[in-house]
């Protein structure tokens, strides 16, 4: 129905800086929020970083002040722009859309394929 692609990832030395994209695409839909999620070898995906249709954010602790999340809602996109990387934000990047129901009832959450990020010197 939905399909997310990521596109962005890469490999960065400590300090560095790499920008996500996400875009959707698939049949009509309208998105209430879009985010990053991120996991890491032998941890627990976690929130990266949100945006609502209503431009409330929320970042984890850990990235807090270094990444910066924004969207284009006319493309359908979310962004992540990462800053002064460090070697523990090396991890899997996933992009989620929380996608309404048709008459706006419920939402549906959908799933990109993932991201490297790769941050080592």
């Amino acid at each position: 129905q939905v399909q997310l692609v990521e596109s962005g990832g890469g490999l960065v030395q400590p300090g560095g800086s790499l920008r996500l994209s996400c875009a959707a695409s698939g049949s009509p839909f309208s998105i209430n929020a879009m985010g990053w999620y991120r996991q890491a070898p032998g941890k627990q995906r976690e929130l990266v970083a949100a945006i609502t249709s209503g431009d409330r954010i929320d970042y984890a602790d850990s990235v807090k002040g270094r990444f910066t999340i924004s969207r284009d809602i006319a493309k359908n996109t979310v962004y992540l722009q990462m800053n002064s990387l460090k070697p523990e934000d090396t991890a899997v990047y996933y992009c989620n859309a929380e996608v309404w129901s048709r008459l706006r009832v419920s939402v549906n959450n959908y799933w990109g394929q993932g991201t490297q990020v790769t941050v080592s010197s």
